[in-house]
C-alpha cells in the first residue's frame, strides 16, 4: 500500500455488488472481495456460503484520502446497500451478507460509530440501522473467480438485476467522484 493511500473494510450484502459500486469511485484505486469477522481461518466462498464461518462477504477498499475522504466512501456504502437488513441484502438471506463496517484504526472505529449513530437518530430509515462496525482482525481475500466479478460477467443476470442498480446509483448520486 503506497503511502498516500488507506484501507476500508466494508460489508453490505454481496460482494460483487458492492465492489463494482466502489470502483466507480475517483481516488479508489483497488476494490478486492474477501472475508472478515469470522472464525475459521482462510475460508472458501463455499464456506462462507454456508453460514457456519461466522465471516461477512467484504470489501477491502484502497484509496487515497486526499482524493475521497473515508467519510465520502461511508456516505457512498450506506447509499448502495440498505443498513436496516440484519443479515441480508436484496435476496441474499444469512449472516454473511450483514452490514459492517470492519475498521482499522482508532480513528476509523470512531467515524464509523458516529455515522451510524447519525443514519440511525436522522437518516430517515423507519427501522433501525443494524450495521455492526467493529475493528478488522483478519481480512481474507477471495478466490479470484470472485475478483472484479461484474466487470469479467456483465451479462451475469445477477449483476445485472443487482450490481448494475447499485452503479446506476453512485453514478447518478456521486457523479462528480466518479472516476
Amino acid at each position: 500500500m503506497a503511502s498516500n493511500t488507506d484501507r476500508a473494510t466494508l460489508a453490505g450484502g454481496c460482494f460483487w455488488c458492492t465492489e463494482a459500486a466502489l470502483e466507480e469511485l475517483d481516488g479508489v484505486s483497488e476494490v478486492t472481495s474477501g472475508y472478515a469477522g469470522g472464525h475459521t481461518e482462510d475460508p472458501t466462498y463455499r464456506e462462507v456460503c454456508s453460514g457456519n464461518t461466522g465471516h461477512a462477504e467484504v470489501v477491502q477498499v484502497e484509496y487515497d484520502p486526499d482524493t475521497i475522504t473515508y467519510e465520502r466512501l461511508l456516505e457512498v456504502f450506506f447509499t448502495v446497500h440498505d443498513p436496516t437488513q440484519l443479515n441480508k441484502q436484496g435476496p441474499d438471506v444469512g449472516t454473511q451478507y450483514r452490514s459492517a463496517v470492519f475498521t482499522h484504526d482508532e480513528a476509523q472505529q470512531e467515524t464509523a460509530e458516529a455515522y451510524v449513530e447519525a443514519l440511525d437518530s436522522d437518516g430517515g430509515y423507519e427501522d433501525d440501522v443494524v450495521t455492526e462496525v467493529e475493528p478488522l482482525d483478519t481480512f481474507y481475500r477471495a478466490e479470484e473467480e470472485h475478483q472484479n466479478y461484474y466487470a469479467k460477467n456483465p451479462g451475469d443476470a445477477y449483476c445485472s438485476f443487482h450490481a448494475q442498480p447499485k452503479i446506476e446509483k453512485v453514478r447518478e448520486k456521486f457523479g462528480e467522484i466518479t472516476a
